[in-house]
């Protein structure tokens, strides 16, 4: 039996000529990241290695992003702890404030990922870098430890999904309504510790933008990473961010999948996700009048140049709604400033929203945006469970920049299509 992406990857960094699903593995990894929350209880642990230095200083990335500028002394005293390590161990790719980014939006950006790696992350959120034909995945803040003294993690060949994506995407629907209306289609757990493998000629239709965004929310599905084939788009993409080498993988044609899906781009439609759970979801068609406190347009979800300027495009010679709060915040600092010299930036602060430098922020109740008792927000990222942006009784609903930008002008769910 032939291989899939994932297992062609997983089975190249750990010495073997094949993998196969359920198996044990011990990899090699090309890059082992940590933010500011999972990284200092990793580098605790890495203390009681004993260690005098890291595997490999090129190899690790300290990403600074989810309550940074310091919301508080907490705050303040776990980055501090970052920097302190990023400087002893001589970590080169450490990324303080004015550099920063949301990290899954920055190391793309930064070319430190690149077709055919092996990645992990003490976030989540990690399967990103999918969309780049790289196996990425989230881990424990001790895993992490070990990676940072090793270069190396076990894991379980995942099986895998296929979704074999046809025609185009029509009108005002992305890759964010894509991922939704997957999600609403198999559940949060309908790829529990699988690989979620994208192909097809529909593949045509994603931007780069809309693949990071689709690859991100894998692990909403349950998913153990999310994977796209590698194409002219993928490559050009990598040879402009990055010069590290490369390598394609492509599944085998007789790669075994427990599921195959057939997705037509072409009748997707925009789609919000109702509190409390990534798959409670309904096209705009059927979402009914649900009025609004908030709009959060950005994340490591949304926080790309396409996703701001779909906003400007709406949000342009129109005003947000009085008694809505509109909130801007750009992936990383790159973003920030084509945003400025695109003149999107003009368009959110006359229409009546703020501009933020790249944070985490409000995404999980950090900062920058928490809801009070009650309150309810339209948002681009990627999570509404209970609480997860403020107070357990406020509601998020999920949504591209495109409803959520029509969302702040309308004062409710608005579908940006009949925006007048």
């Amino acid at each position: 039996m032939g291989m899939t992406m994932t297992q062609k990857i997983l089975a190249a960094h750990a010495g073997l000529d094949s993998v196969k699903a359920g198996q044990l593995i011990e990899a090699n990894l090309d890059l082992v990241l940590g933010n500011d929350i999972t990284s200092p209880v990793a580098i605790k642990e890495f203390a009681r290695f004993n260690c005098d230095k890291v595997f490999d200083r090129d190899k690790i990335a300290l990403v600074p992003d989810h309550f940074t500028p310091n919301k508080d002394i907490k705050a303040a005293e776990q980055c501090k702890l970052i920097r302190e390590f990023a400087n002893k161990m001589n970590i080169t790719n450490y990324f303080e404030i004015g550099e920063v980014g949301i990290e899954h939006a920055l190391l793309p950006e930064k070319g430190l990922v690149v077709a055919g790696d092996a990645v992990i992350g003490a976030d989540s959120h990690t399967c990103t870098y999918g969309a780049l034909g790289a196996f990425s995945t989230g881990v424990g803040s001790t895993d992490m430890a070990a990676a940072m003294a090793t270069g190396k993690a076990w894991f379980k060949v995942p099986s895998a999904l296929k979704f074999n994506l046809t025609g185009k995407l029509n009108g005002y629907a992305s890759g964010k309504d894509v991922i939704l209306h997957i999600i609403g289609m198999i559940g949060v757990d309908g790829a529990l510790y699988k690989s979620m493998e994208f192909s097809g000629e529909g593949l045509k239709s994603l931007s780069m933008d809309d693949r990071l965004c689709m690859a991100n929310m894998a692990i909403e599905a349950g998913g153990k990473n999310g994977i796209f084939d590698v194409d002219d788009k993928t490559i050009e993409y990598i040879k402009e961010h990055s010069t590290k080498d490369y390598t394609v993988y492509k599944a085998d044609d007789d790669a075994e999948y427990e599921k195959v899906y057939d997705v037509d781009l072409s009748k997707i439609r925009p789609t919000v996700s109702f509190p409390h759970l990534p798959d409670n979801t309904r096209t705009i068609d059927e979402v009914g009048d649900v009025k609004i406190d908030q709009v959060v347009i950005g994340s490591c979800t949304n926080g790309r140049i396409e996703d701001l300027r779909v906003a400007a495009s709406i949000l342009k010679g129109r005003h947000v709604t009085k008694g809505v709060r509109c909130i801007i915040i750009p992936g990383t600092q790159k973003i920030y400033l084509q945003a400025i010299h695109e003149g999107l930036v003009d368009i959110f602060i006359n229409a009546g929203a703020i501009f933020s430098m790249p944070t985490c922020g409000p995404c999980l109740g950090g900062h920058m945006g928490i809801l009070a008792k009650g309150e309810r927000a339209v948002s681009t990222t990627n999570r509404n469970f209970v609480g997860r942006m403020g107070h357990p009784e406020s509601e998020v609903y999920l949504a591209s920049p495109a409803v959520a930008a029509a969302s702040a002008v309308a004062g409710k769910i608005q579908n940006p299509e009949t925006l007048k």
